[in-house]
C-alpha cells in the first residue's frame, strides 16, 4: 500500500522517511506526492488542526488515484491562550523564520511563571477528495528560557520534554519521533491504514 505524505516542510519529510522505515514496515510505503512542488499550496484559515489537516488532505488528495495524508500541527503555550496554535508556522509574520518565531515566543514569555505547553499533531487521510480517517498526537512540556540543542527544527529548541529531561532539539530522531506529537500521530496512521487496507471509511482514532 502506497500513502503520500503532502508536505513541503523538509523537517517533516525527514520523520515521515523515519516513520517508514521503523513502523510501516513493507506492506506501507510512505512517499511524498509526486509533483507537489508544482502544485499551489491551499489556504490554511481553519481554526483548528483538525480543520486545517483535513483541508489540505482531501485538496491533494485531488491530484492522485492513491491515499494521501496531510497534517497540520502546532505548539500550544497555555500562559498564552494556546498561542501560537494554528498560527505556529507563521507566529512571528508570513515570511518568519524558525528563529524568528522562538524569538517572539520568548519575548510573550518573559518573567511568565507558567511554562506549560504541548505539541499537537493532527493527520487527516483523503482519498480523491473524500476524507477517510483522522488521528491525532500530543506531547506535553515546558517553555524554557532559552533555545537549548541543535537538533530538530520549529520550536524544537524551547520545547522541554520533562521525562528525558531535555528539549526536543536535544534529542536523537529517533528518540523524538519516539515521544513527539507527530510520532505518536504517524503510528497511529499506520495501525489506521493497517485497520482499512482498502482505504475505507473509518471513525477518527484521537490519541489521548
Amino acid at each position: 500500500m502506497v500513502i503520500y505524505a503532502c508536505s513541503s516542510n523538509p523537517g517533516k519529510l525527514k520523520e515521515f522517511a523515519l516513520a517508514a522505515r521503523q513502523f510501516a514496515g513493507s506492506d506501507i510505503v510512505i512517499e511524498p506526492l509526486p509533483g507537489l512542488q508544482q502544485i499551489s499550496a491551499p489556504p490554511e484559515n481553519g481554526a483548528s488542526f483538525e480543520e486545517n489537516a483535513a483541508a489540505k488532505a482531501i485538496y491533494y488528495s485531488r491530484f492522485t488515484r492513491e491515499l494521501v495524508f496531510a497534517d497540520d500541527s502546532g505548539l500550544e503555550i497555555d500562559a498564552l491562550h494556546g498561542e501560537p496554535g494554528v498560527h505556529s508556522a507563521y507566529y512571528a509574520g508570513p515570511r518568519a523564520t524558525d528563529e524568528q518565531n522562538n524569538l517572539l515566543v520568548l519575548e510573550r514569555m518573559r518573567e511568565v511563571v507558567n511554562r506549560r505547553a504541548r505539541f499537537v499533531c493532527v493527520i487527516a487521510i483523503a482519498r480523491q477528495g473524500e476524507l477517510l480517517g483522522s488521528v491525532r498526537g500530543a506531547a506535553e512540556g515546558e517553555i524554557l528560557q532559552a533555545p537549548r540543542g541543535s537538533n530538530g527544527f520549529g520550536y524544537d529548541p524551547l520545547f522541554f520534554f520533562p521525562p528525558l529531561a531535555r528539549s526536543f532539539a536535544e534529542l536523537t530522531p529517533e528518540e523524538k519521533f519516539e515521544v513527539s506529537h507527530r510520532g505518536q500521530a504517524v503510528r497511529a496512521m499506520i495501525q489506521w491504514l493497517r485497520d482499512n487496507p482498502s482505504g475505507s471509511h473509518s471513525s477518527p482514532v484521537p490519541i489521548r
